[in-house]
């Protein structure tokens, strides 16, 4: 196996090389040369396993024996020795046609952990292995920089910075990350929203000579091994929910914005998981809903919603996603990404739509639906979603497909009593998250500008 981008000019680098690369150096997004097919008896074969055991199979076709299997064994261990389920993420019916995927059983309460507690786990024993000094930076919406921060915090030879849009996530998200105190943790609150973040994250690695002396790492999801982490939970879930509703089709709802999520889903299918629709839930700021429906790629105005950590207007996966679509087409990708650069716009012909919609579908969810959603469920089966999952609810209904679905749970409802306390309920915080209210907060506010933030990583990253 090896790995290349999405744009043609970075390719035949191994599983470590693509890890510690994470943006490809020539701006585009890292996929693998080839997408390795699991046989229908090999599946079988995958049903019985434990969450782990599964991830060990999984990567195996990605790895390229880089890593010793005890060493790796050691990582996944390590990884979910903290979760607070000992099936990582369990499946709950909800009904006859619903399943949730419960994604929120790891140190942050949110899907995040997943795949991040396995990247820090990771990074650490790059920087220990390979004497590598790590610096990772990250952009979030909410979830990502509170599990990003946990999977590193304290480890030597290792410093993070998170940049979160300044007073745009959940009050329980900013304490998850601005609590903590550690001296290799920076917290950089930006004026702006999630993309002026994310616009900002992909210059500064874009810029190759900056990356390599200031030694950059991605852990958001333009880096392939969150996305391939995050594959394993569709294998999982599909195991699970088979052996309850027999033959009939199974469906994912998945609420996303940067399309990462849906995107390990998308490779999970391409590997040859028998998954019929992925049904794309987002908010109002619905961009990727209008792709799927219409064809067309492009911002609208930026909208803050009861779900802050699906507040996105330009996907960072989308351009993976359009390299399968185009057929693996480097060049297309090339010019479709210059278009929208320029023109702030990308338009696919109509045979390119159908084969979309064949395998997508979309809802975008409204405010009230989703605060509508969490009151139905906790009225009738007791049980309270997030506003994120809620979403994925609703669009799991809104769309209707044949058989069943299974909709991702990717929160703990805590994480945003502000959407709860709306619809009328009042929540008792799990202890870990009542704590953050009773600490000392540290985080530097700046404007959005890349000067302000170039600045202020430079100093950290330079510091002792």
């Amino acid at each position: 196996m090896h790995y290349i981008s999405t744009r043609g000019n970075v390719g035949q680098i191994g599983f470590i090389d693509a890890f510690l690369m994470g943006l490809a150096d020539d701006g585009g997004l890292l996929v693998p040369g080839e997408i390795p097919v699991i046989s229908a008896d090999k599946l079988k074969e995958w049903e019985k396993l434990s969450y782990q055991e599964l991830l060990l199979e999984i990567f195996s076709y990605y790895t390229n024996d880089e890593i010793p299997q005890d060493d790796l064994k050691a990582m996944v261990k390590a990884s979910y020795a903290t979760f607070r389920d000992a099936e990582v993420t369990p499946v709950r019916k909800l009904n006859d046609r619903l399943y949730l995927l419960e994604l929120f059983h790891g140190p942050t309460f949110a899907f995040k952990d997943i795949a991040l507690q396995f990247m820090g786990q990771f990074y650490s024993y790059v920087s220990t292995r390979h004497s590598k000094t790590i610096h990772i930076l990250g952009a979030t919406s909410g979830d990502t920089g509170a599990s990003a921060i946990e999977g590193v915090r304290g480890k030597e030879g290792i410093k993070i910075c998170i940049l979160h849009p300044h007073q745009k996530v959940s009050k329980v998200q900013e304490l998850q990350m601005t609590t903590v105190q550690d001296e290799n943790v920076l917290n950089l609150s930006v004026h702006g929203n999630f993309d002026d973040c994310q616009r900002i994250i992909k210059d500064l690695f874009a810029d190759v000579e900056f990356k390599e002396r200031n030694h950059l790492c991605a852990i958001n999801s333009i880096n392939f091994v969150r996305i391939l982490a995050q594959t394993v939970y569709y294998f999982y879930a599909y195991f699970q929910v088979r052996q309850q509703a027999g033959d009939q089709e199974i469906n994912f709802s998945v609420p996303t914005g940067n399309f990462g999520d849906i995107f390990a889903g998308y490779l999970a299918k391409r590997m040859g998981l028998p998954v019929n629709k992925l049904i794309l839930a987002t908010n109002e700021n619905n961009i990727l809903e209008r792709f799927i429906k219409e064809g067309v790629y492009k911002p609208g105005q930026f909208r803050s919603t009861y779900s802050p950590s699906m507040d996105i207007q330009v996907a960072s996966n989308f351009e993976r996603y359009l390299y399968y679509i185009l057929g693996e087409n480097a060049e297309a990708v090339s010019s479709l990404m210059a278009q929208f650069k320029a023109a702030g716009e990308i338009v696919i012909a109509p045979e390119l739509l159908s084969r979309v919609q064949a395998e997508f579908a979309a809802h975008g969810v409204e405010g009230q639906e989703c605060l509508d959603t969490i009151k139905k469920y906790y009225a009738s089966n007791s049980y309270l979603l997030d506003p994120h999952s809620a979403c994925g609810v609703a669009a799991a209904e809104a769309c209707g497909e044949s058989g069943v679905t299974i909709s991702l749970a990717t929160a703990h409802p805590a994480k945003f009593d502000e959407a709860i306390r709306l619809c009328g309920i009042e929540q008792q915080y799990p202890e870990p998250i009542a704590q953050l209210f009773q600490k000392p907060q540290r985080q530097t506010v700046v404007d959005g500008s890349a000067e302000d933030i170039t600045r202020e990583l430079v100093q950290f990253y330079n510091r002792g």
